[in-house]
Order: structure tokens, then C-alpha cells, then sequence
């Protein structure tokens, strides 16, 4: 592996996230694998993701809502 490639954990956080993004209704379950894996600098990439489905759905989930409001404080 050169130092370019992305390692495991970055492989796996870049495949669930773009699951994630895809998706019209992410689970819960994918979710917390994600954040288990993110560190402090992909945490405002994958809030903004998370964004964007709230701005997309007419009634957003009020816990995706939570989930964004913690992953800010």
C-alpha cells in the first residue's frame, strides 16, 4: 500500500458514507459504524451530508436532527 492509498478504516468510512448519501432513508445501524469511525476532521463533511438530508425531506426525522445537533456540541 503507498502512502497515498487510503487505509482501512478510510475505505470503509468513504464506502458507508457514499451508502449513506444514496440513500433516501440511511439506518440508524450505518450511522453509528460511521461515526465510530470518523475522526475530528470528516465530522463537519459527514454533519453536512447529514444535512442535506434534512434539507431534502419535507418531514425531516427528528432523530437525524438530534443526531446532526450532537455531533455539533
Amino acid at each position: 500500500m503507498t502512502d497515498e492509498s487510503p487505509d482501512s478504516r478510510q475505505l470503509l468510512l468513504r464506502t458507508l458514507m457514499a451508502k449513506v448519501a444514496d440513500e433516501t432513508y440511511p439506518s440508524n445501524t450505518t450511522l453509528d459504524f460511521i461515526e465510530e469511525l470518523l475522526t475530528p476532521d470528516e465530522v463537519d463533511a459527514y454533519a453536512q451530508m447529514l444535512i442535506g438530508h434534512i434539507e431534502n425531506d419535507q418531514f425531516p426525522s427528528i432523530p437525524m436532527i438530534a443526531r446532526v445537533r450532537d455531533l455539533l456540541t
